[in-house]
Formats: C-alpha cells, structure tokens, sequence
C-alpha cells in the first residue's frame, strides 16, 4: 500500500503537556484492572417500545455484546442500539436499547462474557453519545518511581486537566487505519463500506490529534489564542472567544467552563480566526491529501475540546498497584489521562 503520510506521528509519539512521565508500571495485567461505567445522561421513561439494558461485559467488544443481545432478545441487529463504545479488555457497564416485546424472555443472569443488571423501559432507541460520561477505576501494577514526584504529577492532572487526544485505539491494529484512508482517498484501495465510517473518524482524529499536539508544544492547549472558537463544557455549543472579554474568558477557562476547540475536518473552512486560523490552515496545507478527502466525503467541520477535564481523581498506593479512579465527559479518553502518567509503551 503506497499511502505514505507527511510527517506521520504515532499516538506514542505526541506531545505531553508536563513533561516526562514520572511512573512505569504495567497496565490492563487483568480484565478487573480497567473498569468503565458508562454514566446515562437521562433516565428511563418507564413507558413505550424500547427496554433499556444495563449491561456489564467482559472480554467482548461493543459490538460483540449488541449481536449477543439481538440473539437472546429475538430481535433484528438494526433495530437494537448502545450509547457508547467500550474496551474489549476490561470489564465495562454500559446502556443498550432493544424493542421490548410481550414475549421477551426474562432477564438473563448470564451469558457468556456479559450479564444484565437491569432493564427499564423508555419511549425511544438510544441513540449514540447518549450517555453523559464515564467513571473509570484503573489498577496499575508494580508501579515504579518517586512516589512523591507521581503524587505531584496526579495533583497536576486534576488541577489542569490533560489534552483531549483521541486513543490510539481509534487508530487499529498498528495504527494502520490512518494510511488506509489515505489509500482510498487517492483511489488506490477502495475499503467496503462498513469500513468506510471507521477510516473516516481515523483520519479525522488524526488530523485532530496533530493540531492538539502543537499546541501543546506551544503551551496554549489549555488557554485561549486570537481566534479561537470556544466550547462550553458539557455541551455541543461554540462561540468565538472574540465576543467575550479577556477576563471573563481567563476566569471560565480556569473554571472548566469552557474550552479552546480544534477542529475535527470536513468541506469549507474552520470557524476560526486570526491565529489560530493560521494553525488549522498549516495543518490543512501539510496534510492536504487527508483534509481534501475528508471533505470530498461530504463531512461537515466540526470542533472538539482541546481539553478535557479529569473530574474526582483519586490514586491509591495498594500493596504492589497503583488504583486510579476518575471520570471524563463522553469522547474523552482514559488513555489520554494515563499517558501523563506512565512512561511511553503502556498501551
């Protein structure tokens, strides 16, 4: 495959926002080692067509679960749904919706690598990103370093939060979705198309990832520069950082209550301006083949945090491990809290 990327970076690779890790230890050594609970952002009607499950899963992908859940429910893949996607390593909770049915068998205690917790019934299908969050509880062992140079470091991340790469796992299996892409977009190696969703969001991510890395080599991820479209946390609404005052942008970024944005690439341009119109335009020019084929595909621009918050972290000294515990809005990922952490090769 002759689908060569200027400048490529391997996820590894990017920039860290303080510096060097400061821990070596080893990671997901055990399934129970990496646990996610998936957090709904509403709750269940009680009424209408829909069961929503509470699942737990070990050892399956999401999709894995979703085909295992139509089997014993009766019903057709396409008419059942999940809020989020999940590790296959690790054991994770998390929401699926299938149509309920009067002749719908009970709730199953078990089956193989998945077990319902609980169903209620709810007047629509999830849809996906649905859920409003997730709560991890991350066992690293024999962890090894200064622990009180670890203990600062975890203090760092609650304090400023990390940023917000994509994982490497948006990238597959040795990080080859990127130059796939890049296959198809130059009419090379045409992907079928229930892979063609996948390619795209590698390429997006990747192009999001590049942008978040120099700003983090220039020490602006987690402020503001001229131009730059703003997020407010939690919600899918942007502004430009011109309509408010400088103080008040200083007070609410320290605040969490909003962040500078990159861009997630498609047709026309960026909404930015000024200074940071100029980065994204580089970015756009150096990786011309990606973006022009992001939005040959019709993808609209759409923004992401640079920053993500890492709320209610706690860390734990246990014997030989290291237990972290945390949550992070829904897209953000563990691995880009772990990465500030751990020394690079953990994932």
């Amino acid at each position: 495959m002759n689908a060569a990327i200027p400048a490529y970076r391997d996820w590894d690779s990017l920039e860290r926002a303080f510096g060097t890790p400061p821990l070596s230890a080893v990671f997901k050594q055990r399934p129970e080692d990496f646990h996610v609970d998936e957090i709904l952002g509403f709750e269940a009607d009680g009424n209408g067509e829909h069961l929503l499950l509470h699942v737990e899963k070990t050892g399956l992908t999401t999709f894995e679960a979703q085909a295992m859940l139509a089997r014993h429910y009766g019903v057709a893949l396409r008419d059942t749904a999940f809020a989020g996607m999940k590790d296959k390593q690790g054991v994770t909770r998390q929401w699926f919706s299938v149509p309920a049915r009067k002749d719908s068998p009970p709730e199953t205690p078990q089956l193989p690598g998945l077990s319902i917790l609980g169903s209620a019934r709810n007047s629509r299908k999830l849809r996906r990103g649905s859920h409003r969050a997730n709560r991890f509880r991350i066992v690293l062992r024999a962890p090894a370093g200064d622990r009180d140079v670890i203990r600062a470091r975890i203090e760092t991340v609650a304090a400023r939060g990390v940023p917000n790469y994509f994982g490497a796992q948006r990238f597959g299996r040795d990080e080859a979705n990127v130059p796939a892409a890049l296959a198809w977009f130059r009419g090379e190696s045409p992907p079928a198309r229930q892979q063609r969703s996948l390619l795209l969001s590698a390429a997006r991510s990747y192009l999001f990832n590049m942008l978040l890395a120099r700003r983090v080599r220039d020490g602006n991820w987690d402020r503001w520069i001229d131009g730059d479209v703003m997020a407010l946390a939690g919600t899918a609404s942007t502004f430009a950082c011109s309509r408010a005052g400088v103080d008040e942008l200083q007070r609410r970024l320290a605040d969490f209550d909003i962040h500078a944005t990159g861009p997630l690439w498609g047709k026309d341009m960026p909404a930015t301006t000024g200074a940071a119109l100029a980065l994204e335009s580089a970015l756009a020019t150096e990786y011309a083949e990606l973006c022009d084929g992001l939005a040959a595909q019709g993808l609209e621009q759409e923004r992401r945090p640079l920053r993500v918050q890492v709320s209610g972290l706690q860390a734990q000294f246990d014997d030989d491990a290291l237990v972290l515990e945390f949550s992070l809005v829904r897209g953000a990922y563990a691995t880009a809290v772990l990465r500030e952490l751990l020394q690079p090769g953990f994932a």
